[in-house]
């Protein structure tokens, strides 16, 4: 095996205990976005997750990246993610030159070059995306773009897992303040 292979496969193997051994969908995708930034040696990583209501993918895991950067807003959905929103994973080799890169002043402030957009699916469904972003021109290979798209796709199901652990959780709570309720107790949950 090659040494790029064992790294990838050695930090594929992290990705997976770390899902596996918390819901905690923070801490996951912390050490998603710092693991990625690292392996693939990119000036940083997030992750934004898709707001149907509003059509927009709000941040929710950041690393390399400074806060002024990341603050500039929500990203429109419809507008620079057309594509990866469609569940295709979309280059952007140079942000100075490409329409679809909705912050240009500020990524070309941040020293980003380029950006790759990874669409987290779940059963078909897009619901948002992880973003590499380099400081200098690159060209990503098939294996490259393979292992990010097996991350996104780990990513994607513990951010699946931990919205059902909530839910599955906060019904708990309502069934269990609901049965207190009807036999006159008082608990708080």
């Amino acid at each position: 095996m090659k040494a790029l292979e064992i790294l990838y496969f050695n930090s594929f193997r992290e990705v997976v205990k770390a899902v596996h051994s918390t819901l905690d969908i923070n801490e996951v995708l912390k050490m998603l976005v710092k693991k990625i930034t690292k392996v693939m040696k990119v000036k940083g990583c997030a992750i934004r997750l898709l707001d149907i209501n509003k059509r927009t993918l709000e941040l929710v895991s950041f690393y390399g990246l400074s806060e002024r950067y990341i603050g500039k807003g929500s990203v429109d959905a419809d507008r620079c993610m057309a594509e990866a929103m469609k569940g295709k994973t979309v280059c952007i080799s140079n942000v100075r030159k490409d329409p679809r890169v909705q912050y240009q002043e500020e990524a070309i402030e941040e020293g980003i070059y380029g950006i790759v957009s990874v669409p987290l699916t779940i059963k078909k469904r897009v619901i948002g995306v992880l973003r590499l972003y380099t400081k200098k021109s690159r060209i990503f290979s098939k294996a490259d773009i393979s292992f990010i798209e097996a991350l996104a796709e780990i990513g994607a199901i513990a951010i699946e897992n931990a919205r059902m652990h909530e839910s599955i959780k906060k019904d708990y709570e309502n069934m269990m303040s609901d049965i207190y309720g009807f036999f006159g107790y008082r608990r708080s949950i």
